[in-house]
């Protein structure tokens, strides 16, 4: 397919190794987002959790509707319900046991005090009673690191077969999707639903639920027992929390600017990298290097002076917070010790309560962060879900009509837009007899490859019906349809393994021999046995490591082993060398022999022997015949024809004709 013609066929196809269930239809383009979809990518991306991560203020992004959203997460969560009761409940006594620790090191703390400078310094210490509080410490910690263990696995067992579930749901789907789709998301989009997304609700599930649950736990679990322990001591405490929330909140509204401006410089760096490495064959060829450094070195400062701020202001949070706390905790020991000494508090709950200080702004930092980390989540989870509720294709009937396949095709009154607003194909109408070679001309845009795309079903039809043998091919199940054609791009759509096996893929348990005469007939299997492990070699990421022609071949050699019966060709040796393309030409003439093809080519002396020639424009057939009869009526095509020996382009001949001809006349003689 012309790559020019993306306005009137998918315009994101999948790159060289892409899965089977993309569109084989579309016209290349980058594999990854623009800049502006990168940005949106990296905002979307969880930043750490813990006490302060190092990006402690970064913009969180959050669900556009949280309750549909936490709906159908906890939909996803059902099947594991009872798993997920016994984690809480695991989770609830590990975190109990920790919270307990402290009341026992305080009663440890007065058996010694009492043992040598208190009531019981006569008698000494009681090491028996010490040996059993001990041992009970270490019980609670032995307990609560089991139970730790326990609602780890549990959640890990839980977080993986729910994430292995979306995944497979999110694969199901991306092949159920209309190729619309396709056309109106980039493949960076599409690939941070299916992977970062998908990360992201990985990493939040398995981690932050249970740290947001203990989290909640220890701070209820700390409240009560300092509230029981000294109340004053507690409201100390508690005075603490407001004065941390108004400092964190004016760091985060400090920083977050920061930390964006950080996200798009990093995702204009990605994509000059990325322009970089695609096209470092260009920049060298032009001698454009040290601008493409001074650009890069321009980025890397903007980037470089963002970072900076956002890091060193996300940074003074620790060492602010830190101060307010240690503030805390340096009055919780004063006026402690003002208990001890009017014998209002023993210096054993006294100890438990500085513990517990230190330990009480913990969860409340943690809650604080978990949850943005779960409002990321959410976020994450929506995007998947709009993937997940995109539009499918029509469904397919239950069964194939059965019919004999001659390879009659008939178009009636059919009517196509990708936009409804804007259509393609205006009722078109078309009679192919079986055994036919249809070419079909025009300049970019026209409507060729759509043609082609709706026989395929890659599309609906908006008005009319297209007829195989008499039978409507919407009748029939997609891949019963998809058999009948043996379909070449333009863009040759090889993926990363080996060549035998990407020929293989035209048709289901190939024999070797198969195989060999497939790349025979296509003229590819004398450079393949060159290469150094000839059909076992392996082709790479990009398939870089073959030329355009010989890609262009080995695609040829698929559809060869598929044996179809309907052959659709978009500009199939536009890739090859003139040798390569006569005998490709040569092997093309054999295999359409007593099979209806059509052929699109904006060479005009590749359709001269074709038994009928469609000049459509503006998605109407203008002009149809054979050669040499649209040549005598010196009409359009001939006009076209003869402008090819010229250095004008076919595009700029349409438009000259355009100007000389009247066109909607012409069309409704056709018609």
């Amino acid at each position: 397919m012309n790559q020019n013609d993306k306005e009137v066929s998918a315009p994101s196809s999948p790159s060289p190794t892409s899965s089977p269930t993309s569109s084989p239809t579309s016209s290349p383009t980058s594999p990854s987002a623009s800049p502006s979809s990168k940005t949106e990518d990296g905002l979307r991306q969880r930043h750490g959790f813990g006490r302060h991560g190092p990006n402690f203020g970064a913009p969180t992004v959050k669900p556009k509707n949280f309750r549909k959203t936490i709906l159908r997460f906890l939909v996803y969560l059902k099947p594991y319900r009872v798993t997920l009761f016994i984690v809480f409940a695991v989770a609830v006594f590990s975190t109990v046991f920790a919270v307990l620790a402290p009341l026992i090191i305080g009663d440890v703390v007065n058996v010694l005090y009492d043992g040598t400078i208190g009531s019981s310094k006569d008698t000494g210490i009681d090491y028996h009673k010490i040996v059993i509080l001990v041992g009970g410490l270490f019980v609670l910690y032995i307990a609560s690191s089991v139970f730790s263990y326990i609602q780890q696995y549990l959640m890990v067992n839980v977080t993986q077969k729910m994430v292995a579930r979306l995944r497979s749901d999110i694969g199901s789907k991306l092949s159920r999707l209309h190729l619309k789709y396709y056309d109106t998301h980039t493949h960076g989009e599409i690939m941070s639903r299916v992977i970062n997304d998908v990360d992201n609700i990985n990493n939040t599930l398995q981690q932050s639920i249970l740290q947001l649950l203990t989290s909640f736990v220890t701070l209820a679990g700390i409240s009560l027992i300092i509230f029981y322990l000294n109340p004053i001591l507690a409201l100390v405490c508690f005075s603490i929390l407001p004065i941390s929330a108004v400092l964190a909140k004016i760091i985060i509204s400090r920083s977050q600017g920061y930390f964006k401006d950080q996200q798009v410089n990093m995702a204009r760096l990605n994509g000059h990298v990325e322009e970089m490495y695609t096209g470092h064959k260009i920049i060298k060829a032009f001698g454009r290097e040290d601008k493409a450094i001074e650009k890069m070195n321009g980025i890397n400062e903007d980037l470089y002076h963002v970072s900076w701020k956002a890091q060193f202001i996300s940074g003074i949070s620790m060492p602010i917070l830190y101060f307010v706390q240690n503030i805390g905790y340096v009055l919780v020991c004063i006026i402690g010790c003002l208990f001890i000494l009017s014998g209002s508090m023993n210096i054993g709950n006294v100890q438990s309560f500085i513990l517990y200080s230190k330990q009480f702004t913990q969860p409340v930092t943690q809650i604080s962060t978990v949850i943005n980390t779960i409002q990321s989540m959410l976020a994450s989870m929506e995007h998947v879900l709009d993937l997940l509720d995109a539009p499918e294709e029509l469904p397919d009937p239950a069964v194939s009509p059965d019919f004999t396949l001659k390879g009659d095709v008939v178009f009636d009154h059919v009517h196509f837009g990708y936009d409804k607003e804007n259509p393609v194909i205006h009722d078109l109408s078309l009679n192919i007899s079986s055994g036919e070679t249809v070419a079909l001309v025009g300049p970019t845009g026209a409507g060729k490859t759509t043609i082609l795309n709706l026989m395929m079903r890659f599309y609906e039809v908006d008005g009319g019906s297209i007829l195989i043998d008499g039978v409507d091919i919407s009748t029939l199940k997609r891949p019963d349809l998809r058999k009948i054609f043996g379909m070449v791009l333009q863009t040759p759509w090889l993926f990363s393994s080996t060549i035998r096996e990407n020929i293989a893929y035209g048709k289901d348990g190939a024999a070797d021999d198969e195989i060999i005469r497939a790349a025979k007939m296509s003229y590819a299997d004398d450079f393949i046995r060159l290469l150094p492990k000839g059909y076992d070699t392996v082709v790479n990421e990009n398939a870089s490591n073959l030329s355009e022609g010989q890609k262009q071949m080995l695609t040829i050699a698929r559809v060869f082993l598929s044996n179809p019966s309907i052959l659709l060709l978009d500009e199939a040796t536009s890739s090859v060398d003139t040798l390569t393309e006569v005998y490709i030409k040569e092997a093309f003439a054999n295999l359409m022999k007593g099979r209806t093809s059509f052929v699109i080519a904006h060479r005009l002396s590749t359709v001269k022997n074709a038994d009928m020639i469609l000049v459509i424009n503006k998605g109407k057939i203008i002009e149809k015949g054979s050669h040499y009869d649209l040549l005598k009526q010196n009409g359009f095509y001939a006009m076209l024809y003869n402008s090819q020996f010229t250095d004008v382009n076919m595009d700029e001949t349409f438009k000259r004709i355009e100007n000389e001809m009247d066109y909607n006349s012409n069309a409704e003689r056709i018609k």
